[in-house]
């Protein structure tokens, strides 16, 4: 495709496109996620006010733990498949950006 203003090729690459859509789709999940673990650990911060909730409420904080390990799971999962993509595109593509989130 070319620019008519000055006559420069210009380069489409649809594997970048698809990188930028893999990268938004692991953001959006990581998102969920902390917002989540935020979540099991307020409700069962409001529950320990109670002796007769503290039992769920220290679920939800055993809950909200485990689920602080999925974190470091989904940034290792996007870098597997960012990695995978690339290598299928020939290399091309962003450097990771491994502190996006």
């Amino acid at each position: 495709m070319t620019d008519d203003q000055d006559g420069a090729d210009v380069d489409i690459d649809l594997g970048a496109h698809h990188e930028l859509v893999l990268r938004g789709r692991y953001e959006t999940i990581s998102i969920v996620n902390d917002l989540m673990i935020a979540i099991w650990f307020l409700v069962g911060s409001v529950l320990f006010f109670r002796e007769a909730t503290t039992y769920a409420g220290t679920w939800l904080f055993v809950l909200g733990s485990a689920q602080l390990m999925l974190r470091p799971t989904i940034r290792l999962s996007r870098r597997v498949h960012l990695r995978r993509h690339r290598a299928r595109h020939g290399g091309r593509g962003a450097t990771d950006g491994g502190d996006d989130y």
